[in-house]
């Protein structure tokens, strides 16, 4: 795979920052946190991993699509997933992500997280470079930076299984427009997944309306519900 070079905005054109006292990195531009205090990797995997039924689902080729790319907790717990699993072959992630964070930022939220951390350095080394195209130890992910609303209807890939992981849909309600969501069905395979820790009534009324069959089931921690759903086939 060819490396995408230089394509991550400057420092001053990235996303911003406020750092708790607990050290929870929190978008000033959303006042909301990149990742749960109650252990962010555990939801992740509660989440994302298991709201989309993997790693049972994992295989050569899966593709998993993301809004919201964040500090790249996603893609590391699935990366660890994937290598526990054995398979051979080779994951797809696809992420969206309009206001990328600086490498700096993202590995000092990612020392929150000893697993996590441990196989971040090469995503690390590539992000820091500027590159978008990233090659790890078993997955191929590309970051795709811009509006969703510009640059997920022309996309041209289909996800197997969607991490929906934008900001608070109260603070970041374009990520969860009603178009958008129905841009995401339309780009997920016949058969495929979405899970989110959001259970905004809107949200699944959304997601229900583009395709796909809804449920409400329990959150991670304190969070009482999250949603998943599967697109008919």
């Amino acid at each position: 795979m060819h490396q995408g070079l230089s394509h991550i905005p400057p420092a001053d054109q990235c996303g911003t920052l406020d750092w708790r006292d607990d050290g929870v990195p929190v978008s000033t531009r959303f006042d909301d946190p990149y990742f749960s205090r109650n252990d962010g990797l555990a939801e992740t995997r509660h989440v994302f991993l298991a709201g989309n039924g993997l790693p049972a689902r994992l295989r050569d080729g899966f593709h998993i699509a993301e809004l919201g790319f964040g500090t790249g907790l996603n893609l590391l717990a699935t990366l660890l997933a994937w290598q526990a699993s054995g398979q051979p072959g080779t994951l797809r992630y696809t992420s969206f992500e309009a206001y990328p964070l600086a490498a700096p930022d993202i590995a000092r939220a990612l020392a929150h997280f000893p697993k996590a951390e441990a196989v971040a350095a090469p995503f690390l080394a590539q992000w820091g470079a500027g590159q978008t195209l990233l090659a790890l130890d078993g997955i191929e992910a590309e970051i795709i930076l811009g509006d969703a609303r510009e640059t997920l209807p022309t996309w041209q890939g289909r996800a197997d299984a969607w991490y929906l992981d934008g900001f608070s849909p109260a603070k970041n309600p374009e990520l969860w427009s009603d178009t958008l969501l129905a841009e995401v069905a339309r780009h997920t395979a016949p058969g495929g997944s979405f899970a989110t820790y959001t259970a905004a009534g809107h949200v699944r009324r959304a997601l229900q309306s583009a395709g796909f069959a809804v449920q409400r089931i329990p959150g991670h921690g304190a969070k009482r519900h999250m949603s998943v759903g599967v697109r008919s086939a």
